[in-house]
């Protein structure tokens, strides 16, 4: 498998299916970086900055990320911190572009 922040996310049809069990897991263990899923409805991640300037940096850095890709994260931006929540609308669960998206973050932090 590629690692998934070099892989696109594909278009997702309304109704479609979220992924669950062993999928959902070797996703979850492939993707790493204490992410975590909440109720096997959302990846969940906080991350810390020494000030807000460094945290809004970064929410500019993966909100240009999401446009591109057109995939569109919950961002939450406060001091010192942002908190991202990722989910895929049209199947209300988690699809592949959200651990592709998550993983596209983790490089945004990294450089």
């Amino acid at each position: 498998m590629n690692r998934l922040a070099d892989q696109k996310c594909e278009p997702c049809e309304q109704g479609g299916k979220p992924l669950q069990g062993k999928e959902l897991d070797d996703l979850e263990r492939e993707l790493g970086a204490d992410w975590k899923i909440i109720n096997n409805h959302h990846l969940e991640k906080s991350y810390k900055f020494k000030d807000f300037v460094g945290a809004l940096g970064f929410t500019n850095r993966i909100g240009a990320i999401a446009e591109e890709v057109g995939h569109h994260p919950d961002i939450y931006l406060t001091w010192g911190k942002v908190r991202v929540e990722i989910f895929t609308h049209t199947v209300n669960g988690l699809t592949k572009n959200d651990f592709i998206l998550a993983a596209k973050f983790e490089e945004a932090m990294k450089g």
